[in-house]
């Protein structure tokens, strides 16, 4: 998502600049007519500095991660550049009218940088000036100034909004994500509370008992000091099952996270699971966190299909994804996968990796639990 997310903030930083660059090249004939030197120069420095300004502009529309600071330093050059562009350009070209090409596009970039009544205000502004300043007829300087400035405003204005959309969904999905991880780390977190709250309690008490009777009744003292004992080693072992899934933590839970941090990601997911009790192995939850999350980090991927079947004493657990070049999909999904090869190794069970046809599928066999 991330990746695609870039290539459209490029594609729309291209269009931009691509529309505004449109009416630059027309104030170029006033520097190709002007017949003296000096004005020549000085006009291509306007016509350059307004230029810079405005791509500096458009790009910090496009460039959400760029301070306050900047992006008012690069208006106010544009302001600035467009200032000194009348008195650089307005002269030039005899009576072509230079100036009012340049004006449009001031028209053009304002709506996309200021609310609505100060854009509409300073459009005004500008095309009253270029109707006062431009040589030639007043009709040429006002179709030019006010209605190809309104169609640069306008494709501006709807290229700047669709990526405002599409970064304000992306932001939503960051946020859902986000979401659903606090809510998994929360549940965790009422579980282990259940889980060690009684248990630490009656060891608090226990060894506050053996700590008033080793005084008076050292036998009774060391039984309950043996009782802690038995207790705190028990609750590390309930605890060390509830960190790797093999008590709180159920493989059904599991896919039914992951399905919604897919979903909330832009990838349609789906998940085939036999009805019943799953197995609740903490390799097989290893190996599907780690797929889909190969998925969200390695792939341009519009699906993901995670099917888990039982049979013949053994269970396979099979990831399949789009959105993978065949050539990248080992190296990009190899480390942790080799890591996951081994603890299923570990665990009497095999990992299998396949790239086929834009497609990566990971599955993994296990033992079934008897």
């Amino acid at each position: 998502m991330q990746q695609r997310l870039a290539q459209v903030r490029v594609v729309t930083f291209v269009v931009l600049v691509t529309n505004a660059s449109a009416a630059l090249f027309l104030p170029a004939v006033g520097l190709w007519r002007e017949p003296e030197p000096a004005r020549q120069v000085l006009g291509a420095l306007g016509i350059a500095l307004f230029s810079a300004a405005q791509a500096a502009v458009l790009y910090t529309l496009v460039t959400p991660w760029l301070s306050g600071r900047v992006k008012r330093w690069s208006r106010v050059a544009l302001a600035l550049t467009a200032v000194a562009s009348l008195p650089l350009v307005g002269p030039v070209g005899g009576g072509w009218p230079t100036w009012s090409w340049l004006a449009a596009c001031s028209v053009g970039v304002v709506p996309v940088l200021t609310g609505p009544l100060l854009a509409i205000g300073l459009s005004a502004a500008t095309v009253a000036l270029a109707l006062a300043v431009t040589p030639g007829s007043i009709g040429d300087s006002l179709i030019i100034t006010a209605g190809f400035g309104a169609g640069l405003a306008a494709i501006n204005v709807l290229h700047v909004w669709l990526w405002d959309v599409l970064l304000q969904a992306e932001q939503g999905r960051a946020a859902q994500v986000q979401l659903a991880t606090a809510e998994e780390r929360l549940r965790f977190a009422r579980d282990v509370h259940d889980l060690l709250g009684h248990n630490l309690s009656i060891i608090a008490l226990k060894a506050e008992l053996a700590e008033r009777l080793a005084a008076t009744d050292g036998a009774r003292a060391g039984q309950e000091a043996a009782e802690v004992r038995r207790l705190a080693a028990s609750t590390l072992v309930e605890l060390r099952a509830a960190v790797y899934g093999y008590r709180q933590v159920g493989l059904r839970e599991q896919l039914t996270a992951i399905e919604r941090v897919l979903e909330s990601s832009g990838v349609r997911c789906t998940v085939s699971v036999p009805d019943g009790d799953l197995p609740a192995q903490a390799v097989l939850t290893a190996v599907v966190r780690e797929a889909t999350t190969n998925v969200l980090r390695h792939s341009r991927a519009g699906w993901c299909t995670i099917t888990l079947q039982a049979a013949l004493g053994e269970v396979r657990l099979t990831v399949t994804n789009d959105g993978v070049r065949d050539a990248a999909a080992p190296d990009a999904h190899s480390q942790g996968l080799r890591g996951l090869a081994d603890r299923l190794a570990e665990a009497g069970g095999v990992l299998h990796t396949r790239a086929d046809g834009g497609r990566f599928t990971v599955e993994a066999v296990v033992r079934s639990p008897s």
